[in-house]
């Protein structure tokens, strides 16, 4: 792993973790062309999802606390009978949907471990992949403006959210993109869309870095490559802090059409590298 590598991977990590264009089918891409393969791959993962994780406690630090404090509050209510009173308390609500859309992508990476790792020895899938998620977007931008908030949001909305991320283990799907999608589609206020889709990263990247930390012996390869996977951290951090910042911005200002347009070229540069090449 050279320290050109790490820069570039770790800036498109941290890009496209947060815009909706596919972090993994990037970095996939990416890799390929730059024959990086093996325990390094894994190794390099981690340490860019730990980057990623950074930039999400770094924006959103005060829900996160706010979400820590109200979880020993709800044990405490548990515990002496009061009840959850989701209605009387929206952070306390806001934990549990968050939990909620957690569940189906624990459930669909159980599932399905064997085939999503297979979608990643060929570039196709990953082609694919980015069709799915121009359409997603395309679509999510037509669809009129909603305006539910936590106090209105029903669990239904949560599992759809969550079904959508669970999905996006295909390389090519964008995690963010799928996320933020559902609740356009479950009529959240965008605003609200698009916090909501950053907050569920949280579990999502933590539960990714318990799979990938198992998955291989990283520690050697950890070791061999500490500058530049240590550099590719920080900026994959850096980058991702800037990237929400951004995404904010675009969807309550801008259409998410400019990037299915972005996906799309990607993907047909793809299709005909893997046809012809």
């Amino acid at each position: 792993m050279s320290y050109l590598n790490a820069i570039i991977l770790g800036l498109v990590q941290g890009l496209t973790e947060f815009l909706p264009v596919s972090s993994s089918g990037h970095l996939t891409i990416l890799q390929h062309f730059f024959g990086i393969n093996g325990d390094s791959v894994v190794a390099f993962t981690v340490m860019l999802h730990v980057g990623t994780l950074f930039s999400v406690f770094y924006m959103y630090w005060n829900d996160i606390w706010a979400l820590i404090k109200e979880l020993f509050l709800t044990i405490r209510d548990l515990c002496t009978g009061r009840g959850l009173k989701l209605d009387e308390r929206p952070i306390r609500k806001l934990g549990v949907m968050i939990i909620v859309a957690t569940i189906p992508i624990g459930i669909i990476g159980m599932l399905f471990n064997d085939v999503f790792e297979s979608f990643y020895k060929t570039l196709l899938p990953t082609a694919i992949g980015l069709i799915i998620t121009g359409i997603l977007l395309w679509t999510a931008e037509s669809i009129k403006g909603g305006h539910t908030k936590i106090e209105d949001m029903k669990f239904r909305d949560a599992l759809l959210i969550g079904t959508l991320q669970g999905v996006a283990i295909t390389p090519g799907i964008s995690r963010s993109g799928s996320t933020l999608v559902g609740g356009l589609f479950a009529k959240l206020d965008r605003g609200f869309a698009v916090e909501f889709a950053f907050l569920i990263s949280i579990p999502s990247i933590i539960g990714s870095l318990v799979f990938e930390t198992g998955s291989g012996s990283i520690g050697a390869s950890l070791a061999s490559n500490l500058g530049p996977v240590l550099l590719g951290t920080v900026i994959a951090a850096i980058s991702g802090i800037f990237a929400i910042k951004f995404m904010i911005k675009v969807v309550k200002q801008y259409s998410l059409k400019y990037f299915s347009l972005y996906v799309w070229i990607v993907s047909i540069v793809l299709l005909v590298h893997e046809i012809f090449f």
